[in-house]
């Protein structure tokens, strides 16, 4: 049972990464494309950890954290870029 579940969450969250890619590719506006952005880095969080979960690897987890800072920081520079024009000051 926990395979077929992993199985199903692997394909929505992958169909989710697909529709924020087709939303970031068709935005209209900046700050719709940094939410699409930040939405992907959520869902290949969710897919690092289902992946750890299937392999037994704990060394998954701690990618995924990774993942996270790395999204958290890139988010809020896209946000000071649309609100200040750069980046440091």
């Amino acid at each position: 049972m926990i395979l077929a579940a992993t199985t199903f969450a692997f394909i929505c969250f992958a169909a989710a990464i697909l529709m924020n890619l087709w939303k970031v590719v068709t935005a209209g506006d900046v700050a719709d494309r940094i939410l699409a952005l930040d939405t992907m880095f959520i869902n290949a969080i969710a897919l690092m950890i289902l992946y750890g979960m299937s392999q037994g690897s704990e060394i998954f987890f701690e990618a995924a954290m990774i993942i996270a800072m790395l999204g958290f920081v890139s988010t809020v520079a896209y946000a000071r870029f649309i609100l200040r024009g750069n980046i440091i000051e």
